[in-house]
């Protein structure tokens, strides 16, 4: 299949916007593509282009028939979608890193694809650099998925490396982790696990088949993490790792969730540090495979988007084939799982409803529990346990089906 002029409108000239364009500018000799437009929200910022390359009218972009695929690069969220939407709905490729955007509106931007006929790539909304999507795509599309998992966020695992390796505390980490560029001045999508779940979220509809609402997954983050807890990690030869899960239980059931784990030497994940990802695909024909790379930042995921600019030049588009299958997979809460519980009110151990225990331990400075607890359980007290400030932690994957 031959390729086809692209004219580019892009969204966006932030790290990953003005990344994508430095690479862009050296690769466009490969590329029958150009950029013709830029959208930003402040025209009269100093760049390094002439300020006749930009705009700040949308519509512009969107609305100008010689740009044919639009590249969405910002952080707004609602912002994102009426573009993208609105980008679709006007015939126009689109190529885009907002994961959370895609996350919650999904299900209505394959159907406008399906519709228009347009292109909707976002390899780079999961994991930078590492090809993730395409992968579970092309390459495993007639596989049957065990699990899904890893580490899916730079700044978390940055943050926890930090904790591990050096000794810092939460705080002293996640300041340098904000000085250096890899967390937000508000943290809380990346510490509390929302920026993890979104991604898990676009991963489990290509590898599953479903699409599912952020409501419904469990997710908590490292940002309860204290010093009693790194210490029964590091008594026990764990590391803490932030990890986004996705489990074939049975058959045709899967179970995900986002949490802490505590892992032992053996996984994967032990030895993935600092800013880089890494994703564990455990497959029936294929068996095991281990992907890793720089998860976020202008460069890692400026590749990811050229990548995706490259396929749609030969016309290329998801198939989702296992979401257009006679699919039969469902999502189930009603799983047994291994947690650690380091709590502070004795009312929050009363109403978790915990299976069984194995270990219990009190002082007047912490007091924690190991033992079982049903998915849905959790679920159903998230408020209560963030209430408590609490903090939960898997530990290995025992993950079971409930009897």
């Amino acid at each position: 299949m031959s390729n086809h002029k692209l004219t580019i409108g892009l969204f966006g000239f932030g790290i990953v916007g003005k990344g994508f364009y430095d690479i862009f500018k050296q690769r466009e000799q490969g590329l029958d593509a150009s950029i013709k437009k830029i959208c930003v929200k402040d025209k009269n910022k100093k760049r390094i282009l002439e300020e006749s390359f930009f705009t700040v009218d949308k519509n512009e972009l969107l609305n100008d028939a010689d740009i044919n695929l639009i590249v969405e690069l910002i952080n707004n969220v609602d912002e994102a979608y009426l573009i993208v939407k609105q980008a679709l709905l006007n015939g126009k490729n689109v190529v885009t890193g907002n994961k959370k955007m895609l996350a919650l509106h999904l299900e209505e931007l394959i159907g406008l694809q399906k519709k228009t006929g347009a292109s909707l790539l976002y390899e780079a909304a999961v994991c930078g650099s590492i090809p993730i999507i395409r992968t579970l795509e092309e390459y495993y599309k007639n596989e049957l998925f065990y699990a899904v998992s890893g580490i899916f966020n730079g700044t978390s695992n940055y943050i926890l490396s930090k904790i591990f390796n050096e000794n810092l505390n939460y705080t002293q980490a996640l300041k340098q982790a904000q000085e250096l560029g890899f967390a937000e001045s508000d943290p809380t999508s990346d510490v509390a696990g929302f920026d993890a779940m979104f991604k898990l979220i676009i991963i489990v509809s290509h590898a599953y088949g479903l699409i599912i609402k952020p409501e419904k997954i469990l997710n908590f983050g490292i940002d309860t993490l204290e010093k009693t807890d790194v210490t029964y990690a590091k008594q026990r030869g764990y590391k803490l790792k932030l990890i986004p899960t996705v489990k074939r239980v049975q058959n045709e059931l899967i179970s995900l969730f986002v949490m802490p784990c505590f892992i032992k030497p053996d996984n994967f994940l032990f030895n993935v540090e600092n800013e880089f990802n890494g994703v564990l695909v455990d497959v029936e024909f294929a068996d095991s495979q281990f992907f890793y790379g720089k998860g976020a930042g202008g460069y890692p995921t400026g590749v990811a988007v050229l990548s995706d600019i490259s396929a749609i030049a030969y016309n290329y588009c998801y198939e989702y084939k296992k979401i257009n299958s006679t699919n039969q997979t469902k999502y189930t809460t009603a799983v047994t799982l291994k947690v650690y519980l380091r709590y502070n009110s004795e009312h929050l151990l009363k109403i978790l409803n915990f299976i069984d225990f194995e270990e219990k331990f009190e002082t007047k400075e912490s007091r924690y529990v190991v033992g079982y607890l049903l998915l849905a359980d959790i679920i159903d007290n998230k408020n209560h346990i963030l209430n408590d400030k609490a903090f939960i932690a898997l530990i290995g994957d025992e993950i079971k089906l409930a009897n």
